[in-house]
């Protein structure tokens, strides 16, 4: 509550400097019922409000383009991934639970999100869950079954979708197909072979009375060995089996009945090595049952590897691949806000993802992302700089399709090391007030801090990470074109640092012009595809001002400009 107070006296003080003399004007851009904000020079002048979640909300950029909503309901989206263990805690037992997420739903829909991929939250013998040994329940550290309806009823209450993590290349050893599987093993007589009649559950795995390399455990108390290419405690599934293949559709129908929108397909890749053919066909198999039973059933699956590949995974005819060419502290976005990679080349890798990916299934939806659960965060690879942050942040947001970001993005969260439980610590959601606040994977290490404030500071500084993605997401979701826009290179405006594109969709063309450089830099629009075309609005650093005036557009350092 102190804290709360704080923030409102912050806020009335800044405002009263800010709106003195100020008066309301007319204003296209403000909807019905509310109050124009604008001072008398037109500029939005400070602003205080409290967000649905309760937290104040204090924006002091001035910004003359805001544009209706046009979101479009189908299955491109902008995703939020989130790891439950350390999100919000609802319950105060240090580890985040569905209920926590259900709390934080307004936040997450008031930054402009409207899609959820939930990391596994299945029974598992482990803090990631990974490992499942029922696919059919809520793992008791996450809540009830009845939890996750509540969720799930709250999220498409505000037109979430929700994708859960689907891991069927592997399960967790205390699965009971497993275990009755070894036991079974264990009990043959010498020389006699399985017989799924016996035992149906020998065919869902990988057994071998020989050790067919590194990747293959022995069962204690028997010969027979079993494959886990991961790890000895998830053995591989069988996905050639038939008799699993119904196993895994009876998972399936049960979460679709529930009412999830989507899986998250964990390592496709893997399912069987080096086989694209088998992988693909078990994707097309599980994608096909499910639009059976859902035609608007999303799926999006991990496949990490270069382009070339995931444009052969496309061949699944499944919808999204994450592109993990475009991703990670080596790829194309973070690499491109650094400005170690000029925008030039940025925008002809867009053009190329589109060629490839649509030439394999011409009904893609690509999915971006800058890092995920598995990889050191993008503050790390950017050295805590927030101007390189928010570039990145911004790049992400103008890519096609469906744009995923990893909880804590939004705030410049870090991590540390290679260990995957420092890529998995708690959402910062305040610097003072420790609720809702998890402990986190217990064999993370300590001491691991942001250069960056809290959810709630970062809320009342207006030129803010959190502020920067805010305002990325409401372009985005005011201009469907950059979604589902097909993509066309202004080449005379492309040079090095600089760089221009058209989306077109549905009839609708908008331009989008790129700085990457760490200088301003002035386009000449006249004589190009987008001379007759405007400002729409803008993506600039620390509430720089972008200005076209006679056909010239001056552009801030590391800015992005839409226009139609």
């Amino acid at each position: 509550m102190r804290k709360r107070l704080l923030c409102i006296a912050l806020a009335a003080v800044m405002a009263m400097g800010m709106l003195a003399g100020c008066g309301k004007k007319d204003n296209p851009g403000v909807q019905d019922g509310q109050e124009d904000q604008r001072g008398d020079d037109g500029q939005d002048s400070q602003q205080t409000a409290e967000g649905q979640d309760g937290i104040i909300t204090v924006n002091p950029v001035s910004y003359d383009y805001e544009q209706e909503l046009n979101v479009i309901d189908d299955n491109y989206r902008n995703y939020y991934e989130i790891f439950v263990y350390s999100f919000y805690d609802s319950d105060g037992d240090g580890i985040g639970d569905l209920n926590g997420v259900t709390e934080k739903l307004d936040y997450i829909a008031d930054m402009g999100f409207n899609g959820i991929w939930l990391m596994p939250i299945m029974p598992s013998t482990t803090y990631h869950k990974y490992d499942v040994k029922n696919y059919c329940e809520i793992d008791q550290e996450y809540g009830s079954m009845e939890d996750f309806e509540r969720l799930l009823e709250e999220c498409h209450n505000r037109g979430i979708r929700l994708v859960i993590d689907m891991v069927i290349n592997h399960s967790s050893s205390q699965h009971p197909w497993f275990t009755e599987a070894c036991a079974y093993l264990r009990g043959l007589e010498e020389g006699a072979e399985p017989d799924t009649e016996e035992c149906p559950y020998v065919e869902y795995y990988h057994f071998s009375k020989e050790r067919v390399n590194s990747t293959y455990y022995d069962i204690r108390g028997c010969d027979w060995y079993y494959e886990g290419s991961f790890w000895s405690e998830m053995p591989d599934l069988n996905l050639s089996c038939e008799a699993l293949r119904r196993e895994l559709e009876d998972v399936a129908k049960f979460w679709i009945d529930k009412g999830v929108d989507g899986f998250r397909m964990d390592a496709a890749l893997h399912f069987e090595e080096d086989d694209t053919d088998f992988n693909t066909g078990a994707l097309n198999w599980l994608y096909s049952y499910c639009k059976g039973l859902n035609p608007d059933f999303y799926m999006v699956s991990e496949v990490w590897a270069g382009i070339n590949t995931i444009q052969g995974y496309y061949g699944s005819g499944t919808p999204s691949m994450f592109n993990f060419d475009a991703a990670g502290a080596e790829g194309k976005i973070i690499l491109a806000a650094r400005g170690t990679y000029v925008a030039s080349s940025f925008v002809k890798d867009m053009l190329r993802y589109q060629d490839l990916f649509s030439e394999a299934n011409p009904e893609y939806i690509d999915a971006p992302f800058i890092t995920n659960h598995d990889m050191g965060r993008v503050s790390n690879a950017l050295l805590s700089n927030p101007n390189d942050l928010k570039m990145a942040c911004g790049l992400l947001m103008m890519m096609n399709g469906s744009p995923f970001v990893y909880y804590g993005e939004e705030i410049g969260m870090k991590s540390s090391g290679q260990k995957d439980e420092n890529k998995r610590l708690p959402m910062i959601w305040s610097d003072t007030d420790t609720t809702g606040m998890t402990n986190g994977p217990k064999d993370a290490d300590s001491g691991i801090t942001s250069a960056f404030p809290s959810v709630e500071e970062q809320r009342i500084d207006g030129t803010s990470i959190y502020n920067y993605y805010k305002r990325a997401l409401r372009i985005r979701n005011e201009n469907p074109e950059i979604a589902r826009g097909t993509i066309a290179i202004v080449e005379s405006l492309c040079d090095a640092h600089q760089a221009a594109i058209t989306k077109t969709y549905d009839g609708s063309t908008i331009g989008i012009v790129y700085n990457n450089s760490k200088e301003e830099i002035q386009v000449t629009l006249t004589g190009s595809e987008l001379a007759d075309m405007q400002i729409r609005g803008y993506l600039t650093l620390n509430g720089e001002v972008i200005t076209l005036e006679d056909g010239v557009l001056v552009m801030p350092a590391q800015s992005i400009c839409i226009l139609k």
